[in-house]
């Protein structure tokens, strides 16, 4: 065998269980057609967080009498704030380079596919192939945005979240369409720049997997600052003509056209199985995705999956620790499983949303009886003091043990304070402890313990 483990694919969960990996003595390699870091440093998590700073700094700027600071003259330069995301996303590519020759991981570069007998073929760019084996391998090809029927991109008037991040010029005016995670980032992106945005979405809240009373905060919040929310709505076609588009919308009042110069499909993403030897192998999939145990191996000995074409979140951190818990398996340890209820969700425009475990709705529905406390931003002297009153804290509580079944939070930098839940989560704290853990005035996280001391009674602030 060449190796003791090749993994195809370097995101989050390649290149991280490359690293574990190598830590605990597995001679491996990793193969990447494109850049290290896959979609999440080059194209998704990092490059759009850099996107939303800059837009968070021209709110700052055109806000900055409510401070009591006078500016004059800001204004956005579109292609600067480009090209310093992508800037961003090029040094985190290069890091990972540095992590794999730190950790004496063999990058090959090319199109990789599992063959049969533990093998698997490279492709490179120049269209030669080679093939390597190993003892165990693993798949991590990740996914790619989705398409719809009826909403064929073309890469420059419909387009994906890789054209969204570098757009040559900046549009006048956009439709997206879709408003999960990457569908309200990219709004809040653009229409902080200077575009406006409608956003059409077809459930009757936006960021549907949230809680409904997240999704009506945050619908509240990002009409105030000029983006038009369509919920309960569907985009039945787009005519382009002109470099104009031409959006027909379907909702409960009948059909409507909106004409935009971008139309950003933002409705899910797509797994990348196809030409990975999938079939040749015996590899079994069931709706897109790669079947696995709780260790991540497929039906086929030697042969693994991780990451956003195995069931489970399509999140970069469950990727990650997918990779690891693969990894340890295959070097002889005895991780546990993933507890996929505990994976923490984030949003990252403004206001941000943090959540993890159970909805009040999916409590109820499961006949769980529960307490729900929530503590309002308004009422925090750190988010007065910040100017970011906007949003809350909602933690539900099973009423018998005082069990943390799930916690909400939309605000100013929610998405720091989540784990703070995860862990009370994962350590089985209950709402009392929760209460008695002394928190620090003035900070946002003190709305944790005031939820939970509003779900008890006990509330002081309110």
């Amino acid at each position: 065998m060449n190796f003791d483990l090749i993994i195809i694919g370097s995101g989050p969960g390649g290149y991280v269980a490359a690293i574990r990996a190598s830590q605990l003595g597995l001679k491996t390699a990793i193969v990447e057609r494109e850049n290290l870091g896959g979609i999440c440093l080059n194209w998704g998590c990092i490059p759009t967080k850099a996107l939303l700073k800059s837009a968070s700094v021209f709110e700052y700027l055109n806000h900055a009498s409510d401070y009591g600071i006078t500016v004059e003259g800001g204004k956005a330069d579109f292609n600067a704030v480009i090209k310093r995301s992508r800037g961003v996303a090029d040094g985190m590519s290069k890091g990972v380079q540095f992590l794999m020759k730190k950790n004496k991981i063999e990058v090959i570069n090319g199109f990789g596919k599992v063959k049969s007998g533990k093998s698997v073929e490279v492709t490179a760019a120049d269209g030669s192939k080679k093939t390597y084996t190993a003892a165990h391998i693993i798949l991590a090809t990740g996914a790619r945005s989705r398409e719809l029927p009826n909403l064929k991109q073309d890469g420059k008037n419909i387009i994906g979240y890789r054209e969204a991040m570098s757009l040559p010029e900046q549009p006048k005016s956009m439709v997206v369409v879709g408003s999960g995670a990457i569908g309200v980032e990219f709004a809040y992106f653009y229409n902080a720049m200077g575009t406006k945005v409608t956003v059409v979405e077809f459930m009757p809240n936006i960021v549907p997997v949230e809680d409904e009373e997240v999704s009506k905060q945050l619908e509240r919040s990002l009409k105030k600052v000029g983006i038009e929310i369509m919920t309960n709505s569907s985009v039945e076609s787009v005519t382009v003509s002109g470099g104009t588009c031409s959006v027909k919308i379907k909702s409960a009042k009948g059909e409507s056209v909106i004409t935009c110069e971008k139309v950003l499909s933002a409705v899910g993403i797509t797994t990348n199985i196809e030409n990975i030897g999938l079939e040749e192998c015996g590899i079994i999939t069931d709706k897109g995705k790669v079947v696995v145990n709780d260790f991540y191996q497929t039906n086929i000995p030697g042969i693994y999956a991780i990451g956003d074409i195995v069931k489970g979140q399509a999140l970069a951190h469950v990727a990650s620790a997918e990779g690891i818990i693969c990894v340890e398996k295959i070097a002889g340890h005895h991780p546990q499983p993933l507890d996929y209820n505990n994976i923490p969700g984030c949003t990252y425009c403004t206001p941000e949303i943090a959540s993890v475990g159970m909805t009040e709705k999916a409590a109820k529905d499961a006949g769980i009886g529960i307490k729900v406390g929530k503590f309002p931003f308004s009422a925090s002297g750190k988010a007065k003091a910040g100017g970011q009153s906007d949003g809350f804290v909602k933690l539900i509580f099973d009423e018998k043990y005082g069990e943390l079944l799930g916690a909400h939070l939309i605000g100013a930098n929610v998405t720091e304070m989540i784990a703070e839940l995860v862990l009370a989560r994962k350590l089985e704290t209950t709402g009392h402890e929760i209460i008695k853990a002394v928190h620090p005035h003035p900070t946002m996280s003190e709305a944790i313990m005031e939820a939970a001391a509003a779900a008890y009674n006990e509330v002081i602030h309110l």
